[in-house]
């Protein structure tokens, strides 16, 4: 059930990404794969909270992980490290919501009739549904 109290705490990504220059690679020697994750990543709506809290650094290291992933002949274990890195930047469903991140258009559209000639109906809350029935008093 979604709590009306926790509505303010997310922080609503724009859809269209981050803009601006893609920042310089932070590590030693950077190989072609991972120049082209690294700009990926930096267009991504995440990035504005990388950016934000000068994550540079662990997104490096998630590229190189993942790049090192990619291989035939990498450990298992690896895998699951950059899952793990993957959903500490909110690169995955589940680490968006631990972050509390939501992407969204930056205009949405407005509401479509549903059915021939009746309008959208507004979403209540389920107190505001109940009704009092008055008792047989006994």
């Amino acid at each position: 059930m979604r709590r009306d109290r926790d509505a303010g705490e997310w922080t609503v990504l724009p859809a269209d990404g981050r803009k601006g220059a893609t920042p310089a690679w932070p590590l030693s020697e950077q190989s072609i794969r991972e120049a082209e994750l690294w700009a990926d990543l930096w267009a991504k709506p995440q990035a504005i909270m990388w950016e934000r809290f000068g994550q540079g650094l662990e997104v490096a290291l998630y590229v190189r992980r993942f790049t090192e992933a990619e291989l035939m002949d990498s450990r298992v274990n690896l895998s699951t490290l950059v899952r793990q890195m993957a959903d500490s930047l909110g690169l995955t469903t589940p680490g968006m919501r631990a972050n509390r991140w939501r992407i969204t258009a930056e205009e949405s559209a407005p509401a479509k009739p549903r059915g021939r000639g009746r309008t959208a109906t507004v979403a209540r809350s389920s107190r505001s549904r109940l009704k009092v029935v008055p008792g047989d008093g006994g």
